[in-house]
């Protein structure tokens, strides 16, 4: 025991302060995860071996894992995956076969392995999980239905890889038994882990509901959820193995999808336990990496890495992603880009090595071992490393546009804006407008606007814009006046109920649009200007009209005949803005760096034509 403590208080302060330094550098956490148990394992320190935790390593490992995926299923919303679904199906079903045959097909090819271990070896390596998926969406915001396919995609093929290769290990590696067999047991494996979750679910569920646990006991109510957790994973290990990880993803996904008390404190909860859990078991896993085992693989594990990276990876999310809108090209390359190894593939494989040399095939457990932990570590270093790069190049990680008020008006908005490519979040108390606007597809985050914890929840943070469309001008003024004096945020703009009231929003820096007033315009312009007014209507399907910045310092002091070059065909400048004045410009009008320019036209150019006027942020 007492040798034991300085381990386990060396990799829980290590994971500690790599938690605070990834959050400092916005850099994944599990790419330090994998730096620091290298430095604690054999390769360097020696600090933590595999003989460190003996036997415990499998109960300690799969308790861990059971927690991590529980967590993320817990946060899984129905209706968030209802916004990704059919993209989340392909994930975890074409795109997962096509990684899992094209793995063992690479492994069978550039390292002469078998075809049972090479179906081992791509079964295993077809699971990303949350281990690795969450840190990277905490560091790289995207649309809420590209979070919640990779996040669907790395539980459930977590649940998948995991049954899938212990079946393989036992039914064609070890016994020989056939195809009819494994599927068989792959079949009866994830039953037993969905019986097992819903069991638990029910039990800690009307434990919940009763009067043993008041309404307000936040505590108790943490602990029995995350005693689903623990009592689904360990009910179903005990009837088949790796039928646990299946036990506490569906206890997740059902109880987190069911109306419980103090559900907000029970999140932070789990994803503060995570925290801790993660960092510990995949700091000890990475200790357990063999170098030399990696090594002696050679240009094989060269070739198999680059072919899982950029063929089968990006052929899985093109495959997914094919015909639905929804999902822009760059969020298509970000999907491709994105898919790091996680703790399964680690913990698993460590597990079938040892069974494999006990049995006295060691160069089978040393490539198993050394394959999966090359691809691990490949692709944790550049696909978890340079997420944050990978998106800001993309472009998938725009700044938010908040809208508090869910209501007609407010989705009206969200469906322009939208439209031309924002990033919206809307924010409402009201049951039914929350699920109509989750039914139209938009990101909702439930709470009161005028709440500032409700506002860094929803991200205000990282927002570039704020509007209040609320029917209470109460409301409207608050928030507006939280989002300016707490966060900072520059452009703010509201709707205005009352007229009379447009001067307290405006006295603060708030550009106010009052109802009446934008009722009776709106009536006029379809009086008087008809075609105009049906034309701006429809924007953002084929045309647009928009406003920038010219910040390119190329095409400053230069006049619109001599910038026709740069101005994309389909498109004109209609208006340029300058210290407040605007006026048509001419083709003699000279543009002046930092004058505002009103690009009107067809989509496309309009987009080309703001790149080039507006080259940097």
């Amino acid at each position: 025991m007492s040798s034991l403590l300085p381990v386990i208080a060396a990799i829980l302060v290590s994971g500690l302060v790599v938690q605070l330094v990834a959050h400092h550098l916005q850099v994944p956490s599990v790419v330090f995860y994998l730096l620091i148990g290298v430095v604690l394992g054999p390769e360097v320190l020696g600090l933590v071996t595999l003989e460190t935790f003996g036997d415990g390593l499998e109960i300690i490992v799969g308790l861990s894992v059971a927690i991590i995926v529980f967590e993320g299923a817990f946060a899984l919303q129905i209706d968030r995956i209802r916004g990704a679904s059919t993209v989340s199906l392909r994930l975890v079903t074409v795109s997962a076969l096509v990684m899992f045959l094209g793995t063992a097909a690479a492994v069978r090819f550039f390292e002469g392995a078998n075809w049972e271990i090479a179906l081992l070896i791509g079964a295993l390596l077809v699971a990303t999980g949350p281990t690795v998926i969450t840190p990277i969406l905490n560091v790289v915001r995207v649309r809420d239905h590209v979070a919640t396919a990779l996040e669907t995609e790395g539980i459930v093929n977590d649940v998948t890889a995991a049954i899938v290769a212990v079946v393989i290990f036992e039914t064609l590696l070890l016994d020989d038994l056939g195809v009819p067999a494994t599927v068989f047991s792959f079949v009866e494996r994830l039953g037993v882990g969905v019986l097992a979750g819903l069991l638990a679910t029910v039990v800690i569920y009307v434990l919940l509901d009763s009067d043993l646990v008041p309404e307000r006991d936040v505590q108790a109510s943490q602990f029995l959820v995350l005693a689903a957790a623990v009592g689904a994973f360990a009910a179903a290990e005990a009837v088949a193995a790796e039928a646990g990880i299946a036990a506490a993803a569906t206890s997740g996904i059902v109880l987190g999808n069911l109306d419980i008390n103090n559900r907000e404190e029970i999140e932070r909860f789990a994803e503060n336990t995570t925290l801790v859990v993660l960092s510990f078991v995949f700091i000890s896993l990475a200790a357990l990496i063999d170098v030399e085992a990696i090594l002696q693989l050679g240009l094989g594990a060269v070739g198999l890495v680059l072919v899982i990276m950029l063929v089968l990876r990006p052929l899985g999310a093109l495959i997914a992603t094919a015909g639905v809108e929804r999902f822009t090209w760059p969020e298509r390359l970000f999907i491709a880009g994105v898919g790091p190894r996680g703790i399964i593939p680690a913990s698993v494989a460590t597990l079938f090595a040892i069974e494999l040399e006990l049995a006295g095939n060691v160069a089978a457990g040393e490539l198993l071992v050394g394959t999966v932990f090359a691809v691990i570590f490949v692709t944790v270093a550049i696909e978890a490393g340079l997420a944050r790069r990978i998106g800001d190049v993309l472009g998938v990680s725009p700044m938010r546009t908040l809208i508090i008020g869910g209501g007609r008006v407010g989705r009206a908005l969200a469906t322009r804006l939208e439209r031309r490519g924002e990033y919206v979040i809307i924010i409402e108390t009201d049951d039914d407008e929350i699920e109509q606007a989750r039914s139209e597809g938009f990101t909702v985050y439930e709470g009161d606007g005028s709440d500032t914890e409700t506002l860094r929840g929803a991200g205000i943070e990282d927002a570039k814009r704020v509007i209040t469309v609320t029917r209470d001008d109460d409301v409207n003024l608050l928030a507006c006046q939280l989002a300016i004096t707490k966060f900072g945020v520059e452009s703010v703009y509201s709707r205005v109920n009352e007229p009379d009231n447009v001067d307290a929003f405006e006295s603060i820096g708030v550009k106010g649009v009052d109802s009446p007033t934008a009722t009776a315009v709106a009536i006029d312009d379809r009086i008087e200007r008809p075609a105009i007014t049906h034309w701006m209507n429809e924007l953002g399907d084929s045309h647009d009209v928009q406003e920038v910045e010219v910040t390119a310092e190329n095409l400053a002091g230069k006049t619109i005949r001599d910038l026709n070059a740069q101005i994309p065909d389909g498109t004109f400048v209609a208006v340029v803005s300058r210290d407040g004045e605007n006026h048509v410009p001419s083709a003699d009008t000279v543009l002046e760096y930092g004058d505002h320019v009103t690009f009107i036209g067809d989509t496309d150019a309009v987009r080309r034509a703001m790149e080039r006027f507006h080259p940097h942020d």
